[in-house]
């Protein structure tokens, strides 16, 4: 069990996360740095756990540039166990999904780091979480992740190494390139140009242990480690309100394609409930009638 009076919280500064949550990034200081959850001896015990559960871990090699094709890099070949052995050697990725459903210290953690950012926000709206997780990055020095998004809120903490942070503001991303995203319904990640990028939306931020960054929702990034190993922890969240606006996002799309200027969400409130609404309906009958297009043509 995670002591709370050990306070491994993050340091969020009350103003700046106001003026800045799920808009802007922002850096922080924490401590979870120094919990024994983190020891080498429990990592490898944690990636034992992950043998044979291919859906939440995902092992690659590192990007040859920041503009790298996300998924073209190769990955696939070795269990985390495996690449966690040849780390010094090679130029690996080891991302362990969902913590929480392997060991009940970290579902603790998560609990208790979520709990803290709700508290800042006064609660939640009435949205409800749809999807609350956590995971650990450990990576080979002198590592690229390449350039993406992710349709989730994420707050980030450096444990061990050096990692250099390239992150852009989410209005770095155009309309249309989030439409084309989210019409299609799933938790994936978003591929985007790198080239195509205001550099004055870019923040950089160079994480050492005890430090960490917050990243909104849909904020492009990529990101290198120092010479060394580096070891990082994240946890993410979606809400029943940041799913609906996707869902409206996806709308638009449609709308746009018939020429159309749609207003962006949170511009019209009630305009977005009726796009989510309709989305909900359309996003199975258009996966319906994909897959029976699919059946008919291979006949």
């Amino acid at each position: 069990m995670i002591n709370s009076d050990a306070q491994p919280h993050f340091d969020l500064d009350l103003a700046t996360f106001n003026r800045c949550y799920d808009q802007e990034p922002f850096g922080y200081a924490h401590r979870l740095n120094t919990l024994d959850l983190f020891s080498e001896n429990n990592i490898l015990r944690l990636l034992e756990k992950y043998a044979g559960q291919t859906k939440d871990y995902f092992v690659s090699a590192g990007a040859r540039t920041p503009g790298t094709e996300f998924f073209s890099v190769p990955n696939g070949g070795q269990t985390p166990a495996e690449a966690m052995a040849h780390l010094e050697e090679n130029s690996y990725r080891i991302l362990l999904k969902r913590l929480e459903n392997y060991d009940a210290d970290f579902r603790d953690l998560l609990n208790l780091l979520f709990q803290q950012v709700v508290d800042l926000q006064g609660g939640l709206n009435g949205a409800r979480i749809e999807r609350l997780e956590s995971a650990l990055f450990i990576s080979s020095g002198a590592t690229i992740t390449p350039f993406h998004f992710d349709p989730e809120i994420n707050f980030f903490a450096q444990i061990e190494g050096e990692k250099r942070y390239h992150v852009y503001s989410p209005a770095a991303v155009t309309d249309s390139e989030l439409e084309k995203f989210y019409v299609r319904g799933k938790v994936e990640i978003g591929q985007i140009d790198l080239a195509k990028r205001d550099p004055a939306y870019a923040h950089l931020f160079v994480l050492k242990p005890g430090l960490g960054l917050h990243q909104p929702q849909n904020a492009p990034h990529w990101v290198e480690t120092g010479a060394s190993r580096s070891i990082s922890y994240s946890f993410v969240f979606e809400t029943s309100a940041t799913r609906a606006a996707g869902r409206a996002r996806g709308y638009n799309h449609y709308v746009r394609k018939l020429g159309l200027q749609p207003s962006e969400p949170g511009a019209r409130p009630v305009v977005d409930t009726i796009k989510s609404q309709a989305m909900l309906a359309l996003t199975p009958l258009r996966s319906t009638v994909g897959a029976v297009l699919h059946r008919v043509r291979n006949y």
